[in-house]
């Protein structure tokens, strides 16, 4: 089939990773939000606690913070008075303040968040979050870095700047701020605005698969996952929590060990020239490494397979032919794929594959043995679609974004 895209493929051209602009900075008084049983306790310590005390007090802490969802420490009322106002003068319970809330004709929800703390000099650092309901579920994509160590030239996200990395806190505070948001604390009214699923809770599964390289800030990332799979707190499961890379090889077993969540990897091309230019990285991490990578990935099985994600664009990667190539590079490989109709953002030079095409690849791979479903795009009309997530709002006027923060504030 004949590209309807300009595609220059400069396999010899070595990957450049960016390098981060910023580092973080911790406010004056930081945030217990993201620590660890062992860091609270190092907390509590701090504020004076005997070591006796600790264990219990720690425990007392998380489930007012990841089971309640308290925001402030004089409502914790099997904490002390004395210890409350300890901790209040040490520590605050902040988590992501939300600037700006979008709401698609589809349900999707994408919040512009602002970090905890100030940047000396310059603007406080923002990203994107997506809630994105159906009726028995709803998934929430959480970012892992303030812009993006990669340079996928589909990609929205991949046109900003690497500003930083975000912490561990940052990472688990968009969990907690959806949570907020939807009403998903015990005894809280849930919105009324939107499609809200019918469960027990609105945020079921967690994807990092917003803004950033999850694998290139692994140690924040796997400390928020380990937080956020807590059974006495967030308590969202191993199962229901899929991290996303763009093939970041020496990390993938690292994550495996050390979180156990699901793997997604962002194929995109079954050939090196051409996923080359669509995932740089490639010219690292090659596809022939990062499917040894998949293979050995810890705990893969047929009840926990990698799903592969695949982009289709139009004239580029969307040939029956690159269909059959799809089913032989993961032969032996318990996966699915996800088809994922192209979404559009300014300036981009793809377009979306025909849907007839799309259809016929899918028969394709799903004819092979693989689960191939073709993911419904969800949040388009307000940049909240898979790829299109770049904190727009920066380039809003002054009087748009104080128009979106009025939406935003909560009564």
């Amino acid at each position: 089939m004949a590209s309807t895209v300009d595609i220059t493929l400069e396999s010899a051209a070595p990957f450049v990773e960016k390098t981060p602009l910023e580092r973080y900075v911790a406010p004056e008084k930081p945030s217990l939000i993201g620590l660890s049983r062992a860091e609270l306790a190092d907390a509590l310590a701090q504020a004076g606690v005997l070591e006796a005390q600790r264990k219990m007090r720690v425990q007392q802490l998380w489930h007012w913070i990841y089971f309640r969802g308290f925001t402030e420490f004089d409502a914790m009322t099997s904490v002390s008075k004395e210890l409350r106002a300890e901790l209040a003068q040490r520590f605050t319970l902040a988590r992501p303040e939300v600037v700006a809330e979008q709401v698609s004709v589809d349900g999707t929800r994408k919040w512009l968040l602002r970090l905890p703390g100030e940047v000396q000099g310059e603007r406080p650092h923002e990203v994107e979050c997506v809630y994105i309901p159906d009726t028995e579920r709803g998934t929430l994509c959480v970012s892992s870095q303030v812009g993006c160590t990669l340079t996928c030239t589909f990609c929205h996200t991949g046109t900003q700047r690497l500003v930083r990395n975000l912490t561990a806190g940052e990472i688990a505070g968009q969990v907690m701020v959806a949570r907020d948001r939807m009403g998903d604390w015990p005894g809280a009214t849930r919105p009324t605005d939107g499609v809200v699923p019918s469960g027990e809770r609105c945020v079921t599964n967690v994807v990092m698969m917003g803004m950033g390289e999850p694998l290139y800030n692994l140690d924040a990332v796997r400390d928020a996952l380990l937080i956020v799979s807590d059974g006495d707190g967030l308590s969202i499961s191993k199962r229901r929590i899929t991290l996303s890379t763009s093939g970041v090889v020496p990390n993938i077993e690292r994550a495996g060990a050390e979180i156990g969540c699901m793997l997604a990897v962002s194929l995109h091309a079954v050939r090196d020239e051409l996923r080359n230019e669509l995932v740089p990285l490639n010219r690292k991490y090659p596809i022939a490494v990062l499917m040894d990578a998949c293979r050995n990935y810890p705990g893969v099985s047929n009840a926990r397979r990698i799903t592969f994600e695949y982009v289709m664009l139009k004239g580029v990667n969307d040939s029956i032919e690159d269909a059959k190539a799809l089913v032989r590079l993961l032969k032996g490989i318990p996966a699915k794929i996800n088809l994922i109709p192209f979404n559009p953002w300014p300036g981009s030079k793809f377009e979306c594959s025909d849907w007839e095409q799309i259809e016929k690849f899918s028969a394709v791979v799903f004819d092979a043995g693989y689960a191939s479903p073709v993911r419904t795009p969800r949040g388009r009309d307000i940049l909240a679609a898979c790829g299109q997530l770049k904190s727009a709002t920066e380039k809003l006027s002054a009087r748009e974004r104080m128009a979106l923060r009025a939406m935003a504030m909560v009564d």
